[in-house]
Order: structure tokens, then sequence, then C-alpha cells
């Protein structure tokens, strides 16, 4: 049976763990050929290569530290080796930026330090690995990016993490209509608290019960549940979708 995404490539940032790992399983199990970049957890991305594998799909590693100059190049000259290695080209299909940190600190005790840290990677490496990403896509592409709910509904615990995500939204609109001519479409998905390490409250009986008094539907969501949504608009049935940034949050601060 042909399968949605059949002879794609995907590069999938940040995908050693959470909502990254899930994503790079629901494309290679669409099957993508996937790359599943990781900053610190070789280990982790390794992990993961293992399991695509083990379920008949196909995957291999890639590291770069997003926080350090030059990550973009870093990036794309691993990408570009491994590419060349399995394909001869270094042309890919699908771009997902989901590569992100939120250290859990109010603005008052964010410091200066911390704050460059996030912009690094939430905000300036995610614009120059698009920007490079520019000149390997091929047409008919996609770009997806992980936003957050709390550009639209702030969380104070992460003042500079949910400033710094609403960048995101308003660069997917833009490259929407950029990149429209090359049927490349553009979108961004929004989640909500996703259990991962890096939402451990919900682990706790207060916060699981504070996530789900916020939500519509009453339960903690989970990687598959975005992860789905990013491996729709990843495939051919999302064709006529582009520069929408779809909440996936379970229904989070619908109403006061």
């Amino acid at each position: 049976m042909s399968k949605p995404l059949s002879n794609k490539i995907a590069l999938v940032t940040g995908a050693s763990r959470g909502i990254g790992r899930a994503i790079s399983l629901a494309l290679a199990a669409d099957g993508a050929l996937v790359a599943v970049h990781y900053g610190k957890s070789k280990s982790g991305a390794d992990e993961v290569v293992g399991e695509i594998k083990a379920a008949g799909g196909n995957a291999f590693a890639i590291g770069a530290d997003l926080a350090a100059k030059g990550a973009a190049d870093t990036l794309f000259g691993e990408l570009d080796r491994e590419l060349k290695a399995r394909t001869g080209d270094t042309k890919f299909d699908i771009l997902v930026n989901n590569a992100g940190i939120a250290p859990f600190v109010g603005i008052a005790n964010t410091t200066e330090a911390q704050l460059d840290e996030i912009f690094a990677v939430n905000v300036k490496s995610l614009f120059l690995v698009t920007q490079k990403a520019f000149s390997r896509l091929r047409d008919g592409g996609r770009i997806i990016s992980t936003s957050s709910a709390v550009t639209r509904v702030p969380f104070p615990d992460v003042a500079a993490y949910s400033m710094l995500k609403a960048p995101l939204d308003n660069l997917t609109k833009s490259l929407a209509v950029e990149l429209g001519p090359r049927a490349i479409t553009v979108n961004a998905v929004a989640p909500g608290v996703i259990e991962t390490d890096m939402a451990e409250f919900v682990q706790s009986d207060e916060g699981k019960a504070f996530t789900l008094s916020k939500q519509a539907l009453k339960r903690i969501g989970q990687g598959d549940d975005v992860a789905d949504v990013v491996a729709f608009l990843a495939g051919p049935k999302s064709r006529w979708v582009t520069g929408h940034v779809i909440d996936v949050s379970g229904g989070s601060a619908l109403t006061f």
C-alpha cells in the first residue's frame, strides 16, 4: 500500500525527544526518509533512528547546537553530506522547525544570558535554517514550524519563551506568500501543554488538574496529538493550506 510521503525527505529539528521525536516517527511511518536533528543528545537521536528502522522506516541522525554561532551552516553541512551519500543530491522536501527551549523562569528572574539563548535557538536559528533551506527544498515542498498556544495566551512562568514564539507566527505568513509561487506551503502548529520532559509540572496532581481546567478536551496532550497534524501538513492532502497557525492545544483557554 502506497504511503503519502514515499520518496520524500524530511528534516526535523529538535527531534531527539518529545514532540520532535513523535513527528519524526509519524513522518517515517508515512514513508519519508527522516533526518533526525539533535542539539545535545546524540544518544536520544540514535534511539529515535533505531525505533524508526525497527518499524521498517528509514532515518539518520545529524547534530548541531542551534545556540551556537554558525549553527545553520553546521546543520546543513551535516545534512548535505548525509543526503549526498544516500541520494547523490542535497535536495529535500519537508522542513520541520521544531527545536526550541523553554526555561521556566518569570520576567523578573530572566537573565540576559537566558534571553540570548532563547532568542538564538527559538528565533535566530529557525530563521537562518529556513533561509538556507530555500535552495535545497524542492518545489511543492513543505515548511512546518512548532509555535505554541502561548502566543495566544501567554504563560507568565515562561515570559521570554512566550514573547519569542510570536515572531514565528509572523514569519509563517510572510514565507507562505514568498514561497507560494513554488507551491511550497508554510504552516505552523501551536501546541498547548504536551506531556514531555519540557512540561514536567503535569506529572503532579496539582499541575494536571490546572492544565485540565484550562482545556475543552479533558486529557493531557501527547506528542502524537501534534505529530498527526504535522503529518497532515507534510502530506499531499494539505496542498491548499498555507500561511496558517493551527491550534493543537485541546481547546486551551477558549473562554474567560
